[in-house]
């Protein structure tokens, strides 16, 4: 067990170090705003946006909710059940907004049409709030452990 708290204060570490980039770059872009005329400086400002935001979600879907199912001893299941999860337990608000965070994730992850880009541009602006506002009750939530 103490491994896995080990493990758990890492990741944390790096939730902590993700959200403050992101941060920076969601208050960087949503002063820029989506437009069809972006300069190639504010194009390359919302290809790190939304990186920063896959990588986020994915820390805190893939990785720290995994970590708080192991240390609350249920099972893993899918995706959908870590959320849901995570929603019962007062961890995050809204599970449909995370599983809409983790659909647009993978879309990122596969978007290779540029004229679709400017969507996912809307929607990762649209999705940063709920994503970042998730990080301060995981650490509150987190800290039952690792005291």
């Amino acid at each position: 067990m103490k491994n896995v708290k080990e493990s758990m204060q890492k990741e944390l570490d790096e939730l902590n170090k993700a959200t403050d980039v992101l941060t920076y770059s969601y208050t960087k872009c949503a002063k820029i705003g989506v437009s069809a005329d972006l300069s190639e400086e504010e194009l390359e400002s919302f290809e790190a946006l939304t990186g920063r935001f896959a990588r986020l979600s994915d820390i805190i879907i893939q990785k720290v909710f995994r970590y708080f199912d192991v240390l609350d001893l249920e099972n893993s299941g899918t995706v959908r059940d870590r959320i849901n999860r995570a929603e019962k337990k007062g961890i995050i608000e809204s599970a449909e907004d995370f599983i809409h965070i983790r659909l647009l994730r993978n879309e990122i992850a596969h978007e290779y049409k540029s004229d679709t880009i400017y969507s996912i541009f809307e929607s990762v602006l649209e999705l940063t709030p709920p994503l970042l506002n998730s990080v301060e009750k995981i650490i509150s939530y987190s800290e039952r452990y690792l005291k």
